[in-house]
């Protein structure tokens, strides 16, 4: 007969631990809990409390930051997995000193901190720049799309609102009918049928009253080139976004990083979906912290930057010139001029139109020479068009009309003649050609290809090992504050691995 261990569950049993004992050297537990105890002001949270003379004594914000941190070390975003972790797990009972802030005291902190999650982040930046795990020379930039706290299906332009709104009201009218029908005949379960319709009613009823609520307070939601943008009852901040999931509905978390060791310099949250418009805010944002951790105002000059093609735009490059950067930022087809792709298996060359790169320059006569030899003259003087220089130029009707290479240049076959626009920068000079051109040299080649490894493992850190999949706040100011948090944990772990710990 088979024997086994006996037991108990009656019995009782006392475990002595040593809180302190439970945050190891070397371990990111201990890395957060030092960080936040010795090298990090929390004075920045003294002004929201007002109990030094009534009131009870409210959860040191010590306690309650570095159980966030650990948290979304591990993988919980939730307030309430965070509560009950603080109540089951030995390293969250040790880290909150076994106080166990419950989830109505963690979700209000960590939504409330619009005016510390700055200060905070750059106090684990200078602990960065200390340790000496910043380089300084060359940084990368990108951007992840990840879904927010908001329902796709809440989204649309104005007008498409309303109609979603009038539908919702015709479904509304055509169940009272119906509910109305059902009173009048006799049914065993027609209670069962009257009680589940008026439930039905209820909730679209709320679902049209909140639209309309929402359509009152609120305006379009005008884009950087002047058209409308699909606005969200639920989240405005947030925006329907392209990714490699699918189409969802949320923000694109920016991150600028150093080489050196992959620390965040800046962390933003942007509302958009496209990143032709976001690189400018993230370099003023690195700038800022870069001169608070004492870096002088144009220290960014001459640095290195690298983006992808997604960065490609006017607005990125003029930013780029504006601080006297370094950048690498190639345009969409710089792969398919690069000899060393032209063998990649699934490669097939096509027949395609010339692209801009096909004409080459006489800046003497400031004309441009097509691939046949014909010339294309500046069709007006240069103009302003929002803030930026546009130059056109064209060609001769003669020339293209019995050019053999028309079928390979014009757009379309009843084309007369070949012309095109560029923005141009203050010397009149076409800054995306240049950057086309300056990916294209030798050194180009061998900078941009870095870009991979300095910024995707940091977006690998943060989505997959630290599973920070969504966001569940809402408006662009909370998101904000959740995306700094994440991004100090990865920076702690940096410090945490290659710094003092």
């Amino acid at each position: 007969m088979a024997k086994y261990k006996r037991y108990d569950y009656s019995q009782k049993v006392f475990i002595p631990v040593s809180l302190e004992d439970q945050l190891m050297p070397g371990t990111l537990e201990f890395a957060i809990h030092t960080l936040v105890g010795r090298r990090m002001d929390m004075s920045v949270f003294d002004v929201k409390y007002q109990n030094d003379e009534t009131g009870r004594r409210a959860y040191d914000p010590k306690i309650l930051l570095k159980v966030v941190l650990l948290a979304y070390s591990r993988g919980l975003i939730s307030s309430r997995r965070i509560e009950r972790a603080c109540c089951e797990n030995v390293t969250f009972m040790a880290m909150s000193c076994n106080q166990r802030p419950d989830h109505s005291t963690i979700a209000p902190f960590v939504s409330s901190m619009k005016d510390q999650i700055k200060p905070l982040f750059r106090d684990i930046l200078l602990v960065c720049e200390q340790e000496q795990l910043l380089g300084g020379t060359f940084f990368a930039i990108d951007g992840c799309k990840i879904s927010s706290n908001a329902s796709k299906e809440r989204s649309g332009k104005i007008q498409d609102l309303k109609k979603k709104k009038e539908k919702i009201e015709h479904k509304i009218k055509i169940l009272v009918e119906d509910h109305i029908e059902i009173d009048r005949t006799e049914s065993v379960i027609r209670g069962q049928i009257t009680a589940s319709r008026e439930k039905q009613i209820k909730r679209l009823q709320q679902q049209a009253d909140r639209i309309e609520k929402w359509l009152t307070e609120h305006d379009k939601k005008i884009g950087s080139n002047g058209k409308e943008l699909q606005s969200n009852v639920t989240d405005n901040d947030s925006a329907k976004m392209h990714s490699s999931h699918g189409i969802v509905q949320g923000y694109n978390g920016q991150a600028i990083v150093d080489s050196k060791h992959q620390v965040i310099v800046h962390g933003e949250a942007i509302g958009k979906g496209p990143d032709n418009d976001n690189l400018p805010p993230v370099i003023d944002g690195a700038k800022e912290n870069l001169q608070s951790i004492g870096k002088a105002e144009y220290y960014l000059e001459g640095k290195i930057l690298t983006a992808d093609s997604s960065y490609h735009s006017i607005t990125n490059l003029n930013k780029c010139n504006e601080e006297k950067l370094d950048a690498y930022i190639p345009d969409n087809k710089f792969r398919n001029r690069d000899e060393r792709f032209s063998s990649r298996v699934g490669y097939r060359p096509r027949s395609k139109k010339f692209s801009f790169a096909d004409f080459q320059y006489d800046r003497d006569q400031d004309q441009y020479i097509c691939p046949n030899g014909k010339r294309l003259k500046k069709k007006t003087k240069p103009r302003q068009y929002k803030g930026k220089l546009l130059k056109s130029y064209v060609s001769k009707e003669t020339d293209c009309g019995s050019c053999q290479l028309r079928a390979k240049c014009l757009r379309y076959k009843d084309a007369k003649c070949r012309h095109f626009t560029y923005y141009a920068d203050a010397s009149g000079n076409n800054i995306s050609q240049a950057m086309v051109e300056k990916i294209e040299t030798k050194k180009g080649r061998k900078i941009y290809p870095q870009r991979i490894a300095i910024v995707e493992p940091v977006f690998a850190n943060i989505r997959v090992q630290k599973r920070m999949d969504k966001f569940n706040l809402r408006s662009k100011i909370k998101v904000n504050i959740q995306w700094l948090l994440y991004c100090m944990v990865h920076n702690i772990e940096k410090v945490a691995n290659y710094g003092f710990a």
